[in-house]
């Protein structure tokens, strides 16, 4: 029994972490969330990875999906073409906390990242025979794996969420911006403005079978929304505006803009971009 009605308006993935993303009309629930998303991901010479927060430049890195490649495209580069089922040798990299075993992705393609980015840097693989967990605080019983993500498989954002905020945005005088900025992969209709907040479970019905997900935690924003994603120009909107009322007890006071969500059940079914379902809100 759902509480409130909801429309999956938009699916993204990000198949490189702090790249661009892609949008989808259907993607595959997988264990660490949606398939390719977070897949791969940029390290420099010790092996950590680096992100827009001190790279803003890979905001500019398109990629796109195709049936057995991923191609990646920047200005004034040649595209690179991936293909989906090869690797090369094995490593071990950082993200965040966590050590992880990876596959390296070859020279071609560190030397496109190193050219572009202008620093020595590699592109790696996740290894999907590891099992990367989320902070079991936040997750209780669920095991929520994830590849490159921060920390939680998805990121659940409402269009009435970006839509407040342009609100605000435009009476500070400052320009709007797009759900870009906040790289979810699901974008719901049907919620009020941060509606999401309060959500226990999402459901959708799909041919295979159920679907739910469970909200788990506020997401904690860093400075990659004040980058501009069409040209990578940094700015101080719109942390600026949020901080003026997103500040959120429940991640130590930090802004939060959108909800992390696991997988309770639907791994091996798909989601598509349209279909609706229903939430329950947390009491």
């Amino acid at each position: 029994m759902s509480d409130v009605e909801v429309t999956l308006s938009e699916l993204h993935v990000y198949p490189v972490k702090s790249c661009a993303g892609v949008a989808l009309r259907e993607s595959l629930l997988i264990e660490t969330g949606l398939e390719f998303d977070r897949a791969w991901m940029v390290v420099d010479s010790e092996g950590e990875f680096v992100s827009q927060r001190e790279l803003p430049r890979m905001a500019l890195v398109r990629t796109e999906l195709r049936a057995s490649d991923l191609v990646l495209r920047a200005p004034g580069m040649l595209a690179l073409h991936l293909s989906l089922d090869t690797v090369e040798a094995a490593t071990r990299v950082r993200v965040w906390d966590d050590v992880v075993p990876a596959f390296d992705m070859g020279a071609l393609a560190a030397q496109w990242f190193s050219d572009f980015l202008r620093q020595p840097l590699r592109l790696v693989r996740f290894d999907p025979g590891h099992q990367r967990l989320s902070d079991r605080a936040w997750t209780g019983a669920i095991e929520a794996e994830n590849a490159f993500s921060d920390g939680f498989p998805l990121l659940v954002v409402s269009t009435a969420s970006l839509d407040g905020l342009n609100e605000r945005l435009a009476a500070r005088g400052a320009a709007p911006v797009t759900m870009q900025r906040f790289r979810p992969n699901l974008v719901l209709t049907g919620l009020d403005a941060h509606g999401e907040d309060h959500l226990d479970e999402l459901a959708f019905d799909t041919p295979e079978g159920p679907v739910r997900l469970k909200f788990v935690k506020p997401c904690a924003r860093c400075p990659i929304p004040n980058i501009d994603p069409v040209c990578a120009a940094v700015g101080c909107e719109p942390g600026d505006t949020l901080a003026t009322y997103r500040t959120d007890a429940r991640v130590g006071g930090a802004i939060s803009f959108g909800m992390n969500a696991v997988i309770v059940e639907g791994i091996e079914r798909s989601l598509r971009s349209g279909q609706r379902g229903g939430a329950t809100i947390r009491f």
